[in-house]
């Protein structure tokens, strides 16, 4: 149980915008020491003005998690600056939707990229660091809380590579939990799994890189991207309110955080379907306009 942040160290991807940047502004009002990392050069510039303005002891670091070298040298500079950081957001991703063999190889590279690999790249940088340190001082506490969505408890059609993405996120972060509990008391780990809250993941493309282009949309992915714009822009629950539950559960030591409880009935069916070994459930069975509405205009015309 974590209660006392005051001048404690967070490592924050994808600082910039959405859950990273709402859970910094709640770091500088607790009074910790915030290293905001984020690919895109602008939106960290304003997110660390506003934080050092707020009184916070900030280090800006400009990074693609996907990059192992880049998430190394991000290590470093924390290690020399604070020491090892008490608390790792993994945060930064991105979102890519469309009928699953419709996706690039180059579409396959930058989700996974992203999503897995920078989180991949956050837990065998850092939390090697946060052991050493719970070795040379038995009172010092960590936890690591990996962002990955419902969409890694849930298989929703026509987005399959953010899918894919994220499972193996709430794979990676049920397993960073246990392995931690084989060695330590001191550090623990958490998933966050929002379902559509209002922040920048549906506008990921403007941050891909040059080198990994996209191709020109197919008409499942201009239907997915409008789908997500409208999904996501819609959202009642706020990043503020997600970033604010992930500070609750790091303090009471909760593993799976959710922003809309009200959704885990689909996750339910979704495990009584592998339980009973029955054909997967329709996910639109409780909204079948929406179901009808993707398979009325994927199967028009063009």
């Amino acid at each position: 149980m974590i209660s006392d942040f005051k001048g404690k160290t967070a490592v924050l991807t994808g600082a910039g915008s959405g859950f990273g940047l709402e859970c910094a502004r709640i770091g500088a009002r607790l009074g910790m020491n915030l290293v905001l990392a984020d690919v895109q050069q602008d939106a960290l510039d304003k997110a660390a003005a506003e934080m050092t303005a707020a009184g916070a002891q900030v280090l800006a670091f400009r990074l693609d998690v996907s990059k192992a070298a880049e998430v190394e040298a991000l290590g470093a500079a924390v290690l020399a600056r604070f020491g090892a950081p008490h608390f790792v957001f993994n945060n930064a991703g991105v979102g890519a939707g469309g009928l699953i063999w419709e996706n690039t190889l180059k579409d396959w590279e930058w989700v996974i990229g992203v999503n897995l690999m920078g989180v991949a790249h956050g837990v065998r940088v850092f939390t090697p660091m946060m052991l050493e340190a719970a070795k040379k001082d038995p009172a010092w506490q960590g936890h690591i809380v990996n962002t990955a969505s419902m969409a890694g408890l849930l298989n929703a059609p026509n987005m399959g590579i953010y899918n894919v993405s994220k499972h193996a996120v709430v794979s990676m972060s049920e397993t960073l939990y246990q392995d931690l509990a084989l060695v330590t008391d001191q550090i623990s780990a958490s998933v966050l799994c929002p379902f559509f809250v209002p922040t920048g993941i549906s506008q990921s493309q403007r941050n891909r890189p040059d080198e990994l282009p996209a191709a020109r949309p197919t008409k499942s992915q201009l239907i997915g991207q409008a789908m997500s714009d409208k999904a996501v822009g819609s959202g009642k629950v706020t990043a503020a309110d997600v970033a604010q539950k992930v500070f609750d559960a790091i303090a009471a030591n909760q593993f799976y955080i959710y922003s809309h409880p009200k959704a885990i009935g689909s996750v339910q069916t979704r495990l009584e379907d592998i339980l009973q070994a029955r054909n997967p459930t329709n996910p639109f069975a409780h909204k079948p306009e929406i179901g009808e509405e993707l398979k009325k205009a994927l199967r028009e015309e063009a």
